[in-house]
């Protein structure tokens, strides 16, 4: 982080915010103490209020800056989480925390409403918010910090604001919460041996890919994976090929469920997205010479030219699987800025993934940044072989903590987990109707 040399009154509000966030790392550490302490925060004289509060600004960096370069998967992961799981164990001996019922009152910096005090008990219980912050009715920057921390956290835009999802995360029990820890633990034991001095994680819950050199993870990327009608499948495999300016092979389901309806629709679909029919001795099939009424679609491979309307853009990085799945770039980027990132047929689309492959092709040779992004601006189909193949995880973790301490939660959208109310956030009105555009990872517009 950078540092930088301020006056002596700033100096005294820094020191000030690094004593909190202190104190609310003791608070998930030691948290026996957490429901003994309010009494004293109530009776306090000099509770928290809106004036006396600490720098803002500085209070929201502290607490969004939980990432790290700290990887969940690797022989520390199960002991990271046996220790979140006693934690929470305490919590919930304690009787776990209040429900946070805002009502009509929009929750968010600068409000004062009553039920900000339950708020300020919940986020001091899960260590989000330090002690210090006392017991009030303001939502001020200690409150507006607490709560993007506990975004943060939570897979959530840590917007400060306690919208819909945010609420409903802060209201799921702390009895639930470690089963969810519990479940997950499971998980993590899988993969505590050696992953491989270079290796890839894809966290489907997450929807982010890490790449992991030494022990450190050294790329994250926000992706965006299959749906509950079509998930990604987990799986430990072998990326052994980056492909630039790929060809894209339609998948028999997307033939039959999407491209066909479409073709219906609008004859020229084909020939405006560069879809070439091939048949089973490599001869160009003319679109119009099928009937597209037909019962079944048609026995022919579906396969787009490389070019800025190709369904994986720049790149696609292969993996040993049996499910034709893949990694690769998308032309509509747009989509990652989305909270809700499942919307594929299976294949995981990867934010900046150039940077991804200079990594991957960092140890095969002749292929520096230039050289990549020499043969993507022609056009030109070309794969390449891994000299040296690297592990990939694709995994479903929900819950986690590294060796930073901090926990984290996602929704579980493939329902895995047991429990209803874990995937409530993401799952209601996902679901696109079959044949209705229905893949923005795959099928071109």
């Amino acid at each position: 982080m950078m540092s930088k040399k301020i006056g002596s009154e700033a100096v005294t509000r820094r020191a000030l915010l690094r004593t909190a966030a202190t104190v609310g790392a003791a608070a998930l550490a030691a948290p026996a103490l957490a429901q003994s302490a309010f009494d004293d925060l109530i009776n306090a004289p000099r509770r928290g209020t809106w004036d006396d509060q600490f720098d803002a600004k500085a209070a929201s960096r502290t607490a969004v800056n939980i990432a790290s370069n700290n990887p969940v998967l690797g022989p520390s992961g199960p002991a990271n989480m046996q220790q979140a799981i006693m934690d929470y164990q305490q919590i919930v001996s304690n009787g776990g925390w209040p429900d946070v019922n805002p009502g009509q009152a929009k929750l968010k910096i600068g409000v004062v409403d009553p039920s900000v005090q339950a708020l300020r008990q919940r986020l001091m219980i899960s260590g989000d918010l330090p002690r210090g912050a006392g017991i009030s009715s303001a939502f001020d920057s200690y409150v507006d910090g607490a709560v993007k921390r506990f975004q943060a956290r939570h897979g959530l835009p840590t917007d400060g604001v306690l919208g819909e999802f945010t609420v409903k995360a802060l209201n799921i029990s702390a009895q639930v919460r470690l089963q969810q820890l519990n479940t997950n633990l499971v998980r993590l034991q899988t993969f505590s041996g050696d992953l491989g001095r270079r290796h890839v994680m894809v966290n489907i819950p997450a929807t982010y890919v890490e790449a992991v050199q030494d022990g450190q993870v050294v790329l994250r990327h926000p992706a965006i994976v299959g749906r509950l009608s079509r998930p990604t499948h987990p799986i430990n495999s072998k990326i052994y090929e980056v492909i630039l300016n790929p060809y894209w092979t339609a998948p028999r389901s997307i033939i039959e469920k999407d491209i066909v309806p479409l073709m219906r629709k609008d004859p020229t679909y084909l020939t405006r997205n560069n879809i070439r029919l091939i048949d089973g001795k490599g001869g160009e099939v003319a679109p119009e010479s099928v009937d597209w009424n037909a019962p079944k679609a048609p026995n022919l491979m579906f396969r787009q030219d490389p070019g800025k309307n190709n369904a994986m853009a720049s790149t696609k990085i292969n993996f040993h699987n049996p499910n034709n799945e893949y990694m690769h770039d998308t032309p509509e980027q747009g989509l990652f800025n989305k909270l809700m990132r499942f919307d594929s047929s299976g294949c995981m689309r990867v934010q900046n993934v150039r940077d991804l492959i200079v990594w991957l092709l960092a140890e095969t040779p002749n292929w520096p940044r230039q050289q990549i992004e020499s043969v993507i601006a022609s056009r030109v189909n070309t794969p390449i072989k891994l000299p040296v193949e690297v592990p990939v995880y694709i995994v479903y973790i929900t819950a986690w903590s590294a060796k930073d301490g901090v926990v984290q939660f996602r929704d579980d959208i493939y329902e895995m987990d047991g429990n209803q109310e874990l995937a409530l956030q993401t799952t209601a009105g996902m679901e696109k109707p079959v044949g209705a555009a229905a893949d923005d990872d795959l099928l071109p517009r």
